[in-house]
């Protein structure tokens, strides 16, 4: 079965290689991308195949070199993608204004729509895909006609796909400036045909590659989409999933495997129904703070596992966001809600633990987290000075819930911090910290499963970060910003264990 499954594999990258030959350097990035993806498991099988098995700090290397060269490929295929296609909307437009200089002389006056051939849209179609439609001359001159010398003085227009790039000047405040676009825009262009209440074209205010501010107008229907029937079955059955993992998470802390012993459904209950309403209190956080903004968003995706119930949910925004101070509110208020009540957690079972408490745990468990480790050294004093310490299970329940929320505030990707981090700093900052963090759970992944096991979800569902907002060019508050800082550094102290010395100068273990 190894043998086939090699021999199927290897077949499979050999098809992948004739499918994108004729795509050229572009098709065979991505086709490396896909080598350096299954590169590690066909070494490992291929060698256990003839008898030699790697050990788990090798495998772990060849993950990591594979992380590294898949990351470097992809962003080396997205430059590729992006020089060849401003070369051939470069060339279209070169093309477009011949003609039109052809028409002139001939005497064709209808050629030119405020010094934009309009013919422009008709030679890019060759460079576009079979489904997009360039945007219509009458639509790109009305687009025009909303722009002057008190908002945003357009000094470059450029169709493309079904939208259009302007480049030019900023005249005043973002926020202001793009609310007086939008209503002009409206006003000119009118609502979608589909939808009365969304208008037809879309305006937004980001920032150019050389730093400078540009408007990029695309019709409405290229907004996020809302879940289709199979993706909200897909969350129930997670919801599923994760329910039976809490409840095999609270019968493994109890001592028995609930899947092989369902009688005793009542025992593991309370512990699963306390991860739950830590997944509850973070869902609800982004719930509330979205409704606030008018923003859909989908019906979370949990990440069941045995370990800890679940690792959290991917969420996906179905609108369009308005500004970078929005992304950062609903992305902050799931972790303060699932935070805020795991922190309740675990401070009122470090209260009510006594000896005799439900759990025995030693003390070296403390020493997990830099968090924990110190707030029970405050709450329990002297008994941390024992071999084994006795605590109430609301100290368990309130650990998980912080390791979660921790987890949910690394700074990747569309995770809560990846978000946080793309709000206050920016997309240059957030792709950065995404490639970091990935390498960081890499390296954790040697003495912690748990790290491999997320670093694979980061890589596989969470590495993109999150689409523009309608205005990216106002940055949050500084208000904002000490809490984003805030939340990434107790999500660091959360998951860094205690040194042995500043265990022993905390008298934590004796």
């Amino acid at each position: 079965m190894t043998a086939i499954t090699l021999l199927a594999a290897l077949g499979f990258l050999g098809w992948g290689l004739y499918r994108a030959r004729p795509f050229g350097t572009l098709g065979l990035v991505a086709w490396w991308q896909s080598v350096v993806l299954i590169a590690p498991w066909l070494l490992f099988f291929g060698l256990s195949l003839v008898g030699i098995d790697l050990n788990i700090v090798s495998v772990l290397f060849l993950f990591l070199l594979s992380t590294g060269l898949y990351i470097y490929l992809g962003n080396r295929l997205r430059s590729l993608a992006q020089t060849e296609a401003s070369s051939q909307r470069a060339t279209a437009i070169a093309e477009a204004q011949e003609t039109n200089q052809s028409e002139a002389t001939n005497g064709n006056s209808d050629g030119l729509i405020s010094g934009i051939p309009a013919s422009a849209t008709k030679a890019s179609e060759a460079v576009l895909e079979p489904d997009i439609i360039p945007i219509p001359a009458e639509d790109l001159k009305a687009i025009q006609s909303i722009f002057g010398i008190d908002t945003f003085f357009a000094t470059e227009t450029i169709p493309y796909q079904e939208g259009v790039i302007l480049r030019g000047n900023l005249r005043g405040d973002a926020e202001d400036t793009i609310a007086r676009l939008s209503e002009r825009l409206l006003e000119k262009v009118g609502v979608s045909e589909t939808d009365p209440q969304q208008p037809r074209y879309r305006l937004f205010l980001v920032e150019g590659q050389d730093g400078k501010p540009v408007v990029i107008v695309l019709p409405s229907s290229r907004d996020p989409q809302p879940s289709t029937l199979f993706q909200k079955g897909v969350a129930v059955l997670l919801l599923l999933a994760t329910i039976a993992a809490s409840l095999e998470s609270g019968g493994l802390m109890l001592g028995f495997d609930f899947f092989t012993t369902p009688n005793r459904f009542a025992e593991a209950l309370p512990l699963a129904a306390g991860m739950l309403s830590v997944l509850a209190a973070h869902e609800l956080g982004h719930w509330l703070l979205a409704r606030r903004y008018q923003i859909r968003l989908s019906l979370p995706f949990l990440i069941p596992t045995w370990q800890i119930g679940s690792f959290g949910a991917i969420t996906r925004f179905e609108s369009v966001l308005p500004n970078r101070s929005a992304l950062f509110d609903i992305a902050i208020a799931g972790p303060a809600g699932g935070g805020i009540l795991s922190l309740g957690m675990l401070i009122t079972g470090l209260l009510l633990s006594h000896k005799g408490s439900l759990f025995q745990v030693p003390t070296e468990f403390f020493q997990g987290s830099i968090l924990v480790g110190t707030l029970t050294r405050v709450v329990l004093q002297e008994s941390l000075q024992q071999t084994i310490v006795d605590v109430h299970p609301l100290v368990i329940l309130g650990w998980l819930g912080l390791v979660i929320t921790a987890l949910n505030l690394l700074p990747a990707g569309q995770l809560d911090g990846g978000r946080i981090v793309q709000a206050i700093y920016g997309r240059k900052i957030a792709g950065r910290t995404t490639i970091g963090s990935i390498i960081v759970l890499g390296l954790a992944s040697i003495v912690n499963p748990l790290a491999l096991y997320w670093a694979i979800v980061v890589l596989f569902l969470q590495r993109e970060l999150e689409r523009p907002s309608q205005n990216e060019l106002t940055e949050p508050d500084d208000t904002r910003a000490a809490l984003g800082l805030l939340a990434l550094f107790l999500m660091i102290v959360t998951l860094l264990p205690l040194t042995p010395s500043l265990a022993g100068r905390l008298g934590i273990g004796g």
